[in-house]
């Protein structure tokens, strides 16, 4: 077995005291006993060593292991400092959530309507609510386990261009964990969107993995899980065009998603509030026509009155026709729908789609913050797009936690509160989808990209 290179070593030790310094963050948490936070640190340390065994496991050697404890180390020493906070999400939805699951008898009130969640988030709801430690903890925990899903989802994308061979599926890992929206995003906010997150890279990877069965199924979870889903689903009609899944693979969605919903149903939850709970959500934003989201409706002036009806039909309209002429531009290009523009088309759907619509909420680039991430680590002349899609992410992030916009602008007498942010995910989509038409309008493929042959339909 090689050993590992001082300079690696070095870096393994900096990591595996990253680790044991999580212990003073965690000793001073402000909920809890001792019982309960050494169960916190525990289920730290095991979420790090999943981390590590993931890479082992995908062949990292042990030598390149050693030098990625450092970054490991780090994600996980910023995660245990974020852990006590409280966001208002938690004090007014969640915890109040779980109170009821305790309240009522653990998984017997599934079946009552609590939240606004979908029933799988509900199961682990319902779980911790037995549980001693303090359900704000465990929550993000939670989220932190499918961070580390969600590096490896990156990993196995990554890879799937660049081979085993090179370090980048490495890099995509470690930087997804140290991402800042999705550090925050769990770590500090208490949110799940790791949760779909992670399970739409997997279920990407397996579509052009040649896996279509477990593809659909994985993404039939993920929309259990989030409605967001919905932001990135056109693709796998892409999928079908170009021949890497056929029809009745698709069925595996649905199948996936009835799957997820039974336990409800065998504890007596109403199949009309299972089915009702995306419909729900989709009248929870009505009111405001954005969300510190920045899309087309926060390039308005603020104090901009326009019909909010009028607006909403606006923005679906054009959202509908972005995805649309996408579906179109495939099908023209069926042939030439090499992997590298099947991931340009998901990217452009998690931009355009939520750039678009109404009623969206700050977190909702999330997708397109980790896809755009990974095809910067696959082509580095993605990088000015994955920058411009997280500035714009993360400051619609700080805007929500410091109650005050990052950069107000006024041009004549009007006040901007997010045009900035709005016009770099503009400047993102309109890069990535000139990227596309390029890359279709070429017959091979670019240096360095694996080009599988669209498998036929059998």
């Amino acid at each position: 077995m090689k050993q590992c290179s001082p300079l690696s070593l070095s870096a393994g030790a900096g990591g595996l005291a990253l680790l044991i310094l999580t212990l003073f963050p965690v000793s001073e948490l402000s909920r809890g006993g001792p019982g309960a936070k050494a169960a916190v640190f525990v289920l730290l340390a095991a979420l790090a060593a999943l981390a590590l065994w993931l890479l082992r496991r995908s062949g990292c050697s042990l030598n390149r292991l050693c030098t990625l404890l450092l970054p490991i180390g780090l994600a996980f020493f910023l995660r245990a400092t974020l852990l006590d906070y409280a966001a208002d999400d938690y004090e007014i939805f969640l915890s109040q959530w779980v109170a009821t699951f305790r309240d009522n008898g653990g998984f017997a009130a599934i079946k009552l309507s609590i939240g606004n969640y979908n029933v799988p988030y509900l199961y682990f709801l319902a779980a911790i609510s037995y549980l001693p430690v303090p359900d704000l903890y465990l929550i993000k925990l939670f989220s932190i386990l499918f961070d580390v899903l969600l590096a490896w989802g990156g990993l196995r994308l990554v890879r799937h261009f660049t081979g085993k061979d090179s370090i980048r599926p490495l890099v995509c890992f470690c930087a997804l964990l140290l991402l800042p929206t999705v550090v925050l995003n769990g770590s500090l906010w208490g949110q799940c969107d790791a949760l779909y997150g992670a399970l739409v890279l997997h279920a990407l990877a397996d579509g052009l993995g040649g896996r279509p069965k477990a593809s659909a199924a994985l993404l039939g979870v993920a929309f259990s899980f989030k409605l967001q889903t919905v932001f990135i689903l056109p693709l796998w009609a892409v999928l079908w065009m170009a021949r890497r899944t056929r029809f009745r693979d698709l069925l595996c969605f649905p199948l996936a998603y009835a799957a997820t919903c039974i336990p409800a149903l065998l504890l007596g939850k109403p199949l009309g509030d299972i089915l009702g709970v995306y419909v729900g959500q989709t009248q929870d934003g009505v009111g405001a026509l954005n969300y510190n989201c920045a899309s087309l409706f926060s390039m308005l002036p603020y104090g901009t009155r326009i019909d909010e009806a009028f607006g909403a039909r606006l923005g679906i309209l054009a959202a509908f026709a972005l995805v649309a002429a996408l579906l179109v531009l495939a099908f023209m290009f069926r042939d030439r729908l090499d992997d590298g523009a099947l991931f340009l088309f998901g990217i452009i759907l998690t931009l355009g789609v939520p750039f678009f619509l109404p009623y969206m909420h700050d977190r909702y680039y999330f997708l397109a913050d980790v896809l755009t991430l990974a095809w910067a680590c696959i082509r580095p002349s993605g990088l000015p797009v994955a920058a411009l899609v997280q500035l714009s992410s993360l400051s619609a992030y700080l805007t929500y936690f410091r109650m005050k916009y990052t950069l107000v602008i006024t041009l004549g007498r009007q006040m901007f509160t997010m045009l900035l942010e709005s016009l770099m995910i503009l400047a993102a989509l309109i890069a990535t989808v000139c990227l596309l038409i390029l890359r279709l309008a070429v017959d091979s493929p670019s240096l360095g990209e694996k080009n599988k042959k669209p498998r036929k339909s059998s």
